[in-house]
């Protein structure tokens, strides 16, 4: 079972306790959730524009991503999601597919069926009313995201992505220290952020010149929290933690 987890089923229980802490009944009908584990290579569609999906998707291990493709050939990448994360929860309710979902790496994930998940959703409506709250999150990210394009010059975009998703692992364990993966390669940051390449590259080489970040090996490391989070005017209300917020001089000694 990947990231040190006995099933499937406590990796999400892990990932929801980091937004709201799960009931015992609600974590034992969770754990009791019926699931196939699948293996899938990198830049797989999961599902597809279009598609009508039977099952949504839990990610055990890897990075997946959620993109809008145009017809000339561009991509605009709407999200990534990390092990824990139920991307397509809502294909139980929106029955025809907007959007697509890759992996980005290799992945492991775990399918289940929307008829077991209404069934056991009808039956412990508190563990409902968390998933409510997750995919109402997910939304919260949408916004925080649409202002960054809108709104954002290119530095405080980057900026604010790298805050974001060094707090979203930490949250669930996959942090350590002020370093965290950085699994996207430029190319795919700069369809995330609405940047080119060339102009990605050079926001790069201004966060590492000021001593905020650190990029080697797919490792992300922010040298002085801080400035990063001045830059990025990054607020993490949006994430909508259980934990209480990180403060900036605590974040150093947070694990």
């Amino acid at each position: 079972m990947p990231n040190g987890y006995s099933t499937p089923m406590e990796m999400l229980a892990r990932k929801l306790d980091s937004i709201s802490r799960l009931a015992d009944s609600d974590r034992a009908a969770l754990l009791d959730l019926p699931h196939t584990v699948r293996n899938l290579p990198a830049r797989h569609d999961i599902v597809r524009f279009g598609d009508r999906p039977t099952h949504s998707c839990l990610v055990l291990q890897g990075w997946v991503y959620r993109y809008a493709a145009l017809a000339e050939g561009g991509r605009q990448i709407l999200s990534f999601y990390i092990a824990g994360d139920l991307p397509d929860l809502q294909s139980l309710h929106l029955h025809r597919m907007d959007h697509n979902l890759a992996t980005l790496t290799p992945c492991v994930v775990a399918l289940i069926a929307h008829d077991d998940l209404r069934a056991v959703l009808l039956s412990n409506p508190g563990l409902a009313g968390t998933l409510w709250r997750d995919s109402l999150i997910d939304a919260a990210h949408y916004r925080e995201r649409i202002t960054s394009l809108g709104r954002r010059q290119a530095l405080g975009r980057v900026a604010h992505l790298f805050c974001e998703l060094y707090l979203r692992q930490k949250a669930v364990g996959l942090a350590r220290g002020l370093s965290c993966p950085l699994v996207p390669k430029q190319s795919e940051l700069a369809d995330a952020l609405g940047l080119t390449s060339v102009h990605l590259n050079r926001v790069l080489r201004t966060l590492r010149g000021r001593g905020l970040v650190t990029l080697s090996g797919g490792l992300l490391t922010i040298e002085d929290w801080d400035a990063l989070a001045e830059v990025a005017e990054f607020d993490q209300t949006f994430l909508h933690l259980a934990n209480n917020p990180i403060r900036a001089r605590e974040a150093a000694e947070a694990v």
